[in-house]
């Protein structure tokens, strides 16, 4: 097994519309509907990016669940998931701009009951495991859980902080070799973990050696990937700079005819970590190069697992 993703399957209802709406406005858009969460999107990708994937999740026992375990089938994704008998699947409603920008609101429904127990029990799947991937879209003791198991067993371990609002803890951030932020996140988590503040809005033009210095105030062993948009992403080295020839540095964004950034990040990572897994002993650097690539390519279809492309690294 490549990659193990621990995190959320979500059913996404989209409202497309020329705007975000406002508070108090009603707009007119198209409406679809699919799969989705950041554990899906991120398990999903990291599978179409050529990785031998499982996913860890828990959904409720209704149409939901079908839906996860069809399309798990369809691309050779194994499901390792636990029922839940009186919670719903959860869901997310997400608005997308002509832009390509979005909104998102989530129902966590099962994600919320996925327990440390519920891992406990994949501890082989977990030892069989290059590389363990986990958001924050599922309770923060069983994220913990997950990231303590891969170390225990001598994988990797990302840590993708998302969502910001999430609840984290220093101990958990230092279990992840790499964490991968985006500004939002980034500037969450320096405002929650240290005394220094930056603004979300300041980091792409940031100096990198603020941006460094900052890194290594949050992660100081471990490695931060900001993704920074069509700005590219910023990357920071620890102890351990994995191949990288310099402790920080920029990496410019792939150009895409955007179209929806729903699952932008989410290409990012699964792409990433199904790169380092398949190439343990390359440079970080080029799986990041891969990730920005993907992501760029995934920009370019409407939705966010389903827009999940079929590229693999070179």
């Amino acid at each position: 097994m490549h990659v193990v993703v621990v995190g959320s399957f979500n059913l996404d209802h989209v409202w497309q519309a020329d705007t975000l709406p406002a508070p108090g406005a009603t707009l007119a858009g198209r409406y679809h509907t699919g799969p989705g969460g950041k554990g899906f999107n991120q398990a999903l990708a990291a599978r179409r990016a050529g990785a031998e994937t499982a996913f860890v999740c828990a959904l409720g026992d209704d149409a939901g669940a079908r839906i996860a375990s069809h399309l798990a089938k369809a691309d050779g994704l194994r499901l390792v998931a636990h029922l839940s008998a009186n919670t719903p699947t959860g869901s997310a409603g997400i608005f997308v701009d002509r832009q390509g920008r979005n909104s998102i609101v989530i129902g966590a429904g099962a994600n919320a009951e996925l327990t440390p127990a519920h891992l406990a029990a994949q501890d082989t799947l977990f030892r069989l495991a290059k590389v363990v991937l986990a958001q924050l879209e599922t309770p923060i003791d069983t994220v913990h859980k997950a990231l303590a198991m891969a170390r225990d067993a001598g994988a990797r371990t990302v840590l993708n902080p998302a969502p910001a609002n999430a609840e984290s803890s220093a101990e958990l951030l230092a279990l992840a070799d790499v964490i991968t932020p985006n500004e939002t996140e980034f500037a969450a988590l320096i405002a929650r973990h240290t005394a220094l503040y930056i603004p979300a809005e300041a980091l792409a033009s940031a100096s990198d050696a603020v941006l460094h210095s900052h890194c290594r105030t949050l992660h100081p062993g471990g490695s931060v990937v900001i993704t920074l948009g069509s700005a590219g992403c910023f990357v920071s080295h620890g102890e351990n700079w994995h191949g990288d020839a310099h402790s920080h540095y920029r990496l410019p964004a792939c150009p895409a005819k955007v179209v929806d950034t729903t699952g932008a990040g989410d290409a990012f990572n699964g792409a990433f970590c199904a790169a380092w897994a398949q190439h343990p002993s390359r440079a970080l650097a080029e799986h990041l190069a891969f990730a920005s690539r993907y992501a760029a390519h995934a920009c370019e279809r409407e939705g966010a697992a389903l827009a999940m492309p079929q590229l693999r690294p070179d």
